[in-house]
């Protein structure tokens, strides 16, 4: 069964880049953004994670920590995240555990041709592990700004 809005995220464990683990345990009392993007080294995509880096200060202040997930391997991954300079983590969903309980596979459609692939999307989740904002079918332009601004007005709450 996929998250729900104000509902607790089951527990999870996934790998990231630099050897790192992330589960519920690690995010205690941090607020956390998943960002699900379709593939490393792509326009979007890489247009999607400067804008998270260039604002991971603020998410910072906000005491938010910000993942980016994909199913590339984490080889993929560290390489991506050190060409564009990353100041944080993604997560290699490999086997779509994240991706089914995120629920962001999505039939697509490139060239007339049909394919399942991950439905750009992004979720904010706050310090007690609740899922409080969702951001689906997500168009990069103003986006992370959104979420920032969603992060800093859940953090003063």
């Amino acid at each position: 069964m996929a998250v729900q809005i104000d509902q607790h995220v089951p527990p999870f464990h996934a790998h990231a880049t630099s050897e790192s683990q992330v589960s519920l345990e690690t995010l205690k009392g941090k607020q956390a953004v998943f960002y699900f993007y379709p593939k490393d080294n792509t326009p979007g995509c890489t247009t999607e994670g400067q804008g998270f880096r260039d604002l991971h200060e603020a998410f910072g202040e906000a005491n938010t920590l910000v993942f980016g997930i994909s199913r590339d391997s984490l080889k993929t991954h560290e390489n991506f995240k050190a060409k564009q300079g990353f100041p944080f983590e993604l997560i290699s969903d490999k086997d779509e555990q994240l991706c089914q309980l995120f629920d962001v596979i999505k039939l697509k459609k490139l060239y007339g041709k049909e394919y399942l692939g991950v439905d750009r999307s992004t979720f904010l989740i706050d310090s007690e592990g609740v899922l409080r904002h969702e951001w689906r079918s997500v168009k990069v332009p103003g986006h992370v700004e959104a979420v920032l601004q969603a992060a800093q007005a859940l953090h003063r709450k």
